[in-house]
């Protein structure tokens, strides 16, 4: 980009067109470098206001949570009428239904025994089929049958 020059000022040489030139260039990549900037300060402006819209939702969310949390805390405590059966120490067969269910006093439980010599099926039909003839659906039924 020349422009004309008054006659008080000496003319130009090759040397201070080549210094406008790079001048020139060099405000160009500068505009450029300044656009850039803008443009990636933007994008990281909105992704800094979805972040903290993420943030506001994560927290309502937490705080549902944390209330949730308080109010089953406070229905197990005002649950606690019958003391919680301890915890086994070692597996057992039986659901926790079965075990805790109360055992009546005239109940006859069906003695089963199993040594290991005789064949398991065979053992265990016959296990099924006193049990469904004694009435084997109830679960203090199966609470005394080793």
């Amino acid at each position: 980009m020349r422009t004309t020059r008054s006659s008080s000022v000496a003319p130009s040489t090759d040397e201070d067109v080549v210094s406008m030139t790079q001048v020139m260039d060099m405000m160009r990549t500068l505009q450029e470098n300044v656009a850039a900037s803008r443009s990636e300060q933007q994008r990281m402006h909105e992704a800094l206001v979805a972040s903290q819209a993420r943030n506001e939702e994560l927290n309502r969310f937490n705080e549902e949570l944390r209330k949730a949390l308080q109010e089953r805390e406070k229905r197990a405590a005002g649950d606690r009428s019958a003391p919680p059966s301890p915890p086994r120490s070692f597996p057992m067969p039986f659901s926790q239904e079965i075990m805790d269910s109360v055992v009546l006093a005239n109940t006859v439980a069906v003695k089963a025994s199993f040594t290991g010599v005789e064949d398991p099926e065979a053992h265990l039909t016959a296990f099924h089929t006193q049990m469904m003839l004694s009435g084997g659906s109830d679960p203090e039924v199966f609470q005394d049958v080793c």
